[in-house]
């Protein structure tokens, strides 16, 4: 038994850092790099992507809303054409990084607002399609089980690949628990860790209501601008392999 392992990295920019891509970069086994539009410049995702080579982790274009003020967690109305030429531009930008360091894009996965504004918003989610096919149909895209995004994209043809996350709660739906709401982050290791291999075995876990949720993933994200990230990670990364689950990328590195 494999899943996968992905956090958001590159998140920092200019001088301001946010979290340790490359303690990450050494326990992850993929990487969804910010591409400069909710986090990220040039430089960070230069660098990220050459530590990511170095390492054989994946590399994965986070793409998201134009919201550097808001760190891409504001949801914004923009017409779906433009967010579609959004979102290759995004795409565009960290590929070129991603060949300088001798890779490629591996797959896209959305950011933030966008990420959970599209597991209902059809105009967006049909706008991300679109965009993810006009660039690279071939790439496979990121999301979470039962969303609209992931619909369209399946019917468009793409590679799907669903995701569950180590450090947020659930709704008894299967949505994610709003940022803005009590106990939508968990921050004990030994928890994220426990619920990871649930997750990872198509075990239930506990919804924030208390009821019992299955969550099927090929890939689990543990946040990379959380407090005390890196141990999070590694206790993931090390109580999966405890329990006979191997941390191995959805998609090899391009």
């Amino acid at each position: 038994m494999s899943i996968d392992l992905n956090s958001d990295l590159g998140e920092g920019f200019g001088r301001w850092e946010l979290g340790d891509d490359d303690a990450l970069l050494s326990i992850v086994t993929s990487a969804n790099v910010a591409c400069g539009f909710h986090a990220g410049d040039p430089s960070i995702m230069r660098r990220v992507c050459r530590t990511a080579v170095e390492r054989g982790v994946a590399i994965g274009a986070q793409v998201g809303y134009r919201d550097l003020a808001g760190f891409g967690r504001r949801f914004i109305e923009v017409p779906p054409d433009i967010l579609a030429d959004e979102i290759v531009y995004q795409i565009g930008a960290l590929d070129a990084f991603a060949r300088l360091a001798g890779s490629q894009v591996a797959y896209v996965k959305p950011h933030g607002a966008l990420y959970n504004a599209i597991v209902h918003h059809e105009d967006h989610a049909g706008a991300v399609v679109a965009a993810v096919r006009a660039y690279d149909p071939a790439l496979p895209v990121l999301g979470l089980p039962g969303s609209v995004w992931l619909r369209l994209a399946s019917e468009a043809g793409l590679t799907t690949v669903a995701e569950c996350f180590a450090d947020r709660a659930y709704t008894p739906e299967g949505t994610l628990v709003p940022r803005s709401h009590p106990g939508a982050v968990l921050h004990d290791p030994e928890e994220i860790a426990r619920r990871t291999v649930q997750m990872a075995r198509g075990e239930p876990i506990k919804a924030v209501d208390g009821s019992l949720l299955v969550v099927r993933a090929r890939s689990v994200c543990v946040h990379g601008d959380s407090p005390g990230a890196v141990e999070t990670a590694r206790a993931v990364r090390e109580t999966l392999v405890a329990h006979g689950v191997t941390p191995a990328p959805f998609v090899e590195p391009r």
